[in-house]
């Protein structure tokens, strides 16, 4: 859609050899240096472990959508299973970095990333149409706006640029250009001149009235995305700059508006006119009452945190994510079914009538960076590897499940480990 050339290489024959995955799964890579391992099951039963998780949500989430102009298969991912659903760019961005991660388990990986970024690229935002618009009917209509959501195309940049690294020769689908144009749209569109922060969507204008550069959400604050970014872009500053004022702010969030716990609100705003700090967004800000509060978005935060912090040995990440795993054991008595769904940020629950893995399994990645928690990464993982709840938290488990099992990885992470003779770990 967005290039001739693009067409002309969704339509092409593609040799079967091309459909080989560089990197199959399960890929054993070494995190950073003092990083914990889950200890109490095997290497093997880990793979499983994923490899159940991943067929439980494939099973429930994943959808074929038809096919595009060409006669090429698209396929898209439910976030919500009541009649045929509708699609977020979010779910597309997940959908899109697993299915590559799984690539050789799944002989079906190949295809499935090419529709999973068919459906993406058939459905733009009409704003910047680099980006996907946010949220897509079961009809293909978008819903609520077509603009787009920040972290779906971050995701779906990622998952891009994993596919190239799988498949990087001639296939279906150009990933690493349409990754490049992905990161294009969002430099130019959604990201603050000034702030550096990522915008909510290509919708907030950076010195908007309500909502503007300053007012973001931190679970979009993904700095080994940004790393990635860097590489792919060749190093163009404004990914470098993003990393550095996303972990300004985290830093300023916990140490000033958290410092017994180091949570972090859904969503942020401005401290004050002029200046260059975030605070906690008020209530109903933007999607209801907990929008100051760690609920529902910021519950992501732990695991982009510690994702960097253990593939690419960033030591202020490492220590962001400690502070909220080492409160989480302490706030939970090390009983991991203990943790609640959403906290104020001076740790008082929302609620205290359910576990929901959404929560827990974040926690879990974010353990990996404290030596001391081995008993509380275990703990974690027992309590969300077998769960299944739905789209949204079955995804974010999926993904941490993919790191605390040792098999998660990025291009820059996996050519580091080439570049530096590195081995990984034996299966």
């Amino acid at each position: 859609m967005r290039t001739l050339l693009a067409l002309m290489l969704c339509c092409a024959a593609v040799p079967a050899a091309a459909q080989t995955p560089l990197h199959p799964f399960p890929q054993h890579v070494n995190y950073a240096a003092g990083s914990l391992r889950v200890s109490h099951r095997t290497q093997a039963q880990l793979d499983q472990d994923v490899r159940d998780a991943y067929a439980r949500w494939k099973t429930a989430y994943l959808r074929t959508a038809g096919t595009d102009g060409g006669g090429n298969p698209l396929y898209r991912v439910l976030c919500n299973t009541d009649g045929n659903g509708n699609t977020v760019s979010e779910g597309q961005g997940y959908g899109l970095v697993i299915v590559a991660l799984m690539a050789g388990h799944d002989p079906d990986a190949a295809a499935i990333a090419a529709g999973l970024w068919r459906y993406a690229d058939l459905h733009p935002s009409g704003i910047d149409n680099r980006l996907m618009s946010w949220n897509i009917s079961a009809a293909g209509q978008p819903q609520e706006g077509n603009d787009s959501a920040f972290d779906g195309d971050n995701d779906l940049a990622l998952g891009l640029l994993i596919a190239a690294a799988q498949w990087p020769g001639p296939t279906p689908v150009d990933f690493r250009a349409n990754a490049l144009q992905v990161l294009a749209g969002q430099a130019g569109s959604v990201t603050g001149p000034a702030s550096k922060l990522p915008l909510l969507g290509d919708w907030v204008e950076p010195d908007g009235a309500t909502y503007d550069q300053y007012s973001v959400r931190p679970s979009d604050f993904m700095p080994a995305h940004a790393l990635n970014f860097a590489a792919a872009a060749g190093g163009a500053p404004i990914w470098s700059q993003s990393i550095v004022a996303m972990r300004a702010a985290v830093e300023h969030l916990q140490t000033t508006y958290a410092p017994a716990t180091g949570l972090v609100p859904d969503f942020v705003v401005r401290e004050s006119a002029g200046s260059a700090q975030v605070k906690p967004a008020p209530p109903d800000f933007l999607e209801g009452p907990n929008d100051g509060d760690y609920a529902y978005n910021a519950g992501r935060v732990p695991l982009r945190l510690a994702t960097h912090a253990l593939l690419h040995g960033d030591a202020d990440a490492a220590r962001q994510a400690r502070r909220i795993a080492s409160w989480s054991q302490a706030a939970s008595g090390g009983v991991a079914t203990n943790i609640r769904p959403g906290y104020r940020l001076d740790g008082t629950p929302l609620a205290t009538n359910y576990f929901t893995s959404f929560f827990a399994a974040p926690i879990g990645v974010a353990a990996m960076t404290a030596p001391t928690q081995q008993s509380w990464l275990n703990a974690v993982y027992d309590s969300v590897r077998t769960r299944q709840e739905g789209y949204y938290e079955d995804s974010v488990a999926l993904l941490s499940l993919l790191v605390m099992s040792g098999t998660y990885w990025d291009p820059v992470a996996i050519d580091r480990l080439f570049a530096d003779g590195m081995q990984r770990i034996a299966p």
